[in-house]
């Protein structure tokens, strides 16, 4: 069974919509992968640079406890001496 003129062009404007349909999809579909692929680069990038200020913020704090430390260690053997 064939199909008439108007049936054929039919069916081509059909294959052209879902073809034309599957490229719009598949295009938002990546443009919305590559948006959220930047926004985990980004979320990982500010979350390495907290990371780094909260070593940087340890480190200082331990620096200061062995000062304190010291200091105190000093003072006790200078009061032991007297």
């Amino acid at each position: 069974m064939y199909l008439s003129e108007a049936e054929e062009i039919i069916a081509y404007v059909v294959c052209i919509a879902i073809v034309i349909g599957f490229g719009v999809s598949t295009y938002m579909e990546i443009k919305n992968t590559l948006a959220e692929e930047k926004q985990k680069q980004a979320e990982k990038e500010e979350n390495e640079t907290k990371i780094k200020t909260l070593i940087e913020y340890l480190n200082t704090k331990k620096k200061l406890i062995d000062t304190f430390a010291k200091a105190k260690k000093a003072l006790e053997e200078k009061n032991n001496k007297k």
